[in-house]
């Protein structure tokens, strides 16, 4: 039965995974059509663009809310850092030229793993440094070093080049953001809204995000290669 209300978990949450999801998969499905098969397909701005803005956004805003809730961060942060690696080096092996580095999942091990830094600020502190962050981008933007070792700062050189790439400046404000949204919302760890059946298949899909996001770029691509096949 797809009825019962999720127990021990904070449905909406998982709600907007699942939207997340959804979002992410027609974003990459834009991209596959026209970096694989040539398709007119401008995924770069307009509404296509602003899809894959909204689902990265969702993940990152609840990785922030979702630390503010664990009591495992740094089991979470590990096994998903160690994730991410492995998916750096698979994808540089399946797909020759292709390029991973700190991709959105690296980033979100990072900042999970960087949490008990931020843990004991109050919600209002958050929110301000966060900003701050955000506000950061503007300087780094505007400098070119001539090394990529701080990458993962958001300052490159400039041929610096990577498929998925989410450095902490400015990304770690937004996850700031999104704990002190759990500090504020969830305190008591409860729902803040009422559950409605409705959402059940959005929430099976957020319950499983991480191995959908592992599964379902193959799945395009084969999905993809039987159309054009036949």
């Amino acid at each position: 039965m797809l009825i019962d209300k999720p127990q021990g978990r904070i449905w909406e949450l998982d709600f907007l995974r699942g939207l997340a999801i959804i979002f992410m998969s027609f974003f990459h499905l834009m991209y596959d059509l026209k970096e694989f098969y040539g398709q007119p397909v401008n995924y770069e701005q307009g509404f296509i663009y602003l899809i894959g803005k909204a689902s990265s956004t969702l993940f990152i805003l609840l990785a922030g809310v979702s630390s503010s809730l664990s009591q495992s961060n740094q089991k979470r942060g590990l096994r998903l850092l160690i994730i991410a690696i492995l998916l750096t080096i698979v994808t540089s092996i399946a797909v020759p030229g292709s390029n991973i580095f700190f991709g959105i999942l690296h980033f979100l091990a990072i900042s999970i793993l960087l949490y008990p830094f931020f843990q004991s600020m109050p919600p209002m502190v958050l929110l301000i440094v966060g900003t701050v962050i955000i506000g950061a981008r503007f300087l780094t933007k505007s400098l070119t070093l001539s090394t990529n070792l701080l990458a993962p700062l958001g300052l490159t050189s400039q041929d610096f080049f990577s498929v998925d790439y989410f450095p902490l400046i400015p990304y770690l404000g937004l996850f700031l953001y999104g704990v002190a949204l759990g500090k504020l919302l969830y305190c008591d760890k409860n729902s803040r809204f009422p559950y409605s059946p409705i959402t059940r298949p959005f929430i099976l899909l957020g319950q499983h995000s991480l191995i959908i996001y592992l599964i379902h770029q193959p799945i395009l691509l084969l999905f993809l290669y039987l159309f054009y096949q036949y």
